[in-house]
């Protein structure tokens, strides 16, 4: 199931391209959202064939924003702008090749007035790529 396709992503997240970092929300709820994404060797985040390190974190970012987008046009609200105050506990087994397909799946575990606090990992056909937690702050 997909709830949001990548013709239609830049209507939830306020990046553009060249930086958006997900192709499909494919499923979203109050709590947790999950997006995919396939690498490509034009992707401004991509060295010597690989999704970097920043590439995933911003993937990481991008699927909160996605669901935090999407949950909000539900709600017939606007959309507000998100941004990174901290990453926590960023570990990185292994980094995505171009071709290849991410699943993403972020959980929120808090939140204190403007910030939310994520848990985010990043998975490659079952495998897990890395794992942080962070804050994001949300403007009013």
């Amino acid at each position: 199931m997909m709830i949001v396709s990548q013709d239609n992503i830049t209507a939830i997240i306020p990046q553009r391209h060249p930086f958006v970092m997900i192709d499909q929300l494919v499923s979203c709820d109050e709590i947790c959202s999950n997006t995919t994404f396939i690498i490509k060797a034009e992707n401004v985040l991509v060295a010597d064939g690989e999704l970097s390190a920043a590439g995933i974190t911003e993937n990481i970012a991008q699927t909160a924003a996605a669901g935090f987008g999407y949950i909000t046009l539900q709600n017939k609200k606007p959309i507000a702008a998100g941004y990174i105050a901290a990453v926590k506990n960023l570990e990185i087994f292994a980094l995505p090749k171009v071709g290849e397909t991410i699943e993403t799946n972020v959980a929120v575990t808090n939140q204190v007035f403007n910030v939310t606090i994520i848990s985010g990992s990043v998975k490659c056909k079952g495998k897990l790529l890395a794992s942080c937690e962070m804050k994001i702050y949300i403007k009013d």
